[in-house]
């Protein structure tokens, strides 16, 4: 069942209910007042009647002619009966009438009054009390007018629900064409979207509603799975680039070492130098692996040293750095200890770190890296500054997607992944990493570590 037959559905059910209650209650309660209006007027038909009959000896003849003329369409003989104290009939013709028994009788005697239906009649009885002795006046009439206002009534309600929810299943059918358009529209866009524009947005209602809402569910989605296509894409590009390189040198230099005897001198170098190339490799897949298990990484941390982390990779970097004409500068600025141990996966942040450091002595243009610890707003900082080349604007704001190289590399290798994996860890560990660069001065990063960690 499509929404737009269950909205119709849903609203003409919900109407037609509380309809029919409506009509219900008001049928009821105009079918009460129908008939307290009638005992009540058959009330004073009977009080009339009383006066009428047992009041004609003290009454004067001419009062008694103006009463029996003014009333005489209501006092008619056939249709009241005035019972003595043995429950005769003494005036009125409606005389032996089966359904005035004792019961009401007596009960219209102690109460001073009676009123019930009986064979489609309503019937009133007073007590009247006379010098002549107490008597019951009983009155009855026809329910045949009070029937057919009630089938009148009936007919009407009825006719009024049927037009009602005919109305209301048109309406319910024109407004939910009005109000599903915008899904209809959205449900027609997505429908039209192929592997080629994929990262087509959708355009925004501007309606402020849920349609709204879920067009940007859907806008953010289709982002995340470009996002996940494009890196697949890269994946793709990538290995089959920074493979091929090693790849090709071991196997040239193997097949070159095949054509004749080598000297053990030769045998050494061609052995390291494929080496060198087979831990290019591994070093890539296992990062590649350690990014696709990012999201999966169970809790395990622990309280962790950034310190100590730090020196570790000083020890470790240090030969490289000079290597290359430059050194590793380690400024600690931090008054607090407890700033410096924060919870986290040790392995993790050290790889995140060693990254960045990393990154700044290959670039660093045999000038100085300095690592700054410090503290602001009892958070811990630590900031990463090189004096080198620098990362022009066009390549800073994708300097941390996965597989992407700035322009002005050169020679260097790298495998694009190192910067993005660091910040994949940082943000897994709440840590805010900003990076600054301007060409021929350097780069900046900084990393803003959480409050009271």
């Amino acid at each position: 069942m499509t929404l737009r037959n269950r909205f119709t559905l849903i609203s003409s059910l919900s109407f037609g209910i509380v309809s029919i209650i409506t009509s219900v209650v008001i049928f009821l309660a105009y079918y009460d007042s129908t008939k307290i209006f009638y005992f009540e007027k058959l009330r004073n038909t009977a009080l009339i009647s009383a006066i009428y009959y047992l009041e004609k000896d003290e009454l004067p003849k001419d009062r008694h002619a103006q009463i029996k003329k003014e009333y005489n369409h209501l006092i008619q003989n056939n249709r009241v009966a005035v019972y003595n104290q043995n429950n005769e009939v003494t005036f009125g013709h409606n005389l032996n009438d089966q359904n005035i028994k004792l019961q009401y009788l007596q009960t219209a005697r102690n109460n001073k009054g009676v009123q019930f239906m009986a064979d489609n009649s309503f019937y009133y009885g007073i007590f009247y009390p006379d010098n002549q002795g107490d008597f019951v006046v009983f009155v009855k009439y026809s329910a045949d007018s009070f029937q057919s206002q009630m089938i009148r009534l009936a007919v009407i309600m009825l006719a009024v629900l049927v037009l009602g929810l005919l109305a209301i299943y048109f309406l319910s059918r024109y407004l939910s064409k009005v109000v599903y358009k915008p899904i209809s529209n959205v449900v027609e866009r997505i429908s039209n979207v192929d592997y080629n524009n994929i990262s087509t947005a959708i355009t925004s209602t501007n309606t402020h509603d849920e349609i709204e809402e879920l067009i940007k569910s859907y806008n953010k989605l289709l982002n995340r799975i470009s996002e996940s296509m494009l890196l697949q894409q890269n994946f793709i590009n990538y290995v089959s680039h920074e493979f091929k390189t090693p790849l090709a040198a071991i196997s040239g230099n193997l097949e070159v070492f095949a054509q004749k005897e080598r000297s053990p001198e030769e045998y050494r170098k061609v052995a390291k130098e494929s080496l060198e190339n087979v831990y290019e490799i591994e070093n890539i897949l296992n990062n590649l692996l350690l990014m696709s298990g990012m999201t999966k990484l169970e809790a395990s941390h622990k309280q962790v040293r950034i310190d100590e982390l730090i020196w570790k990779i000083y020890e470790k970097l240090e030969s490289k750095a000079k290597d290359k004409g430059g050194s590793i500068k380690i400024q600690l600025q931090v008054t607090d200890p407890a700033l410096l141990e924060i919870p986290g996966n040790e392995t993790l942040l050290y790889l995140a770190l060693y990254n960045i450091v990393e990154n700044a002595i290959k670039y660093s243009d045999n000038s100085p890296v300095i690592i700054t610890l410090s503290e602001k707003n009892n958070q811990l900082t630590i900031e990463i500054k090189d004096q080198g080349r620098g990362i022009p604007p066009e390549d800073l704001i994708k300097i941390t997607e996965t597989f992407y190289r700035g322009k002005n590399v050169d020679t260097i290798k790298g495998s694009g992944i190192g910067l993005s994996l660091s910040k994949s860890i940082f943000d897994h560990h709440h840590i805010l990493m900003k990076i600054d660069s301007s060409v021929s001065v350097g780069t900046d990063v900084l990393l803003l570590f959480p409050a009271n960690a």
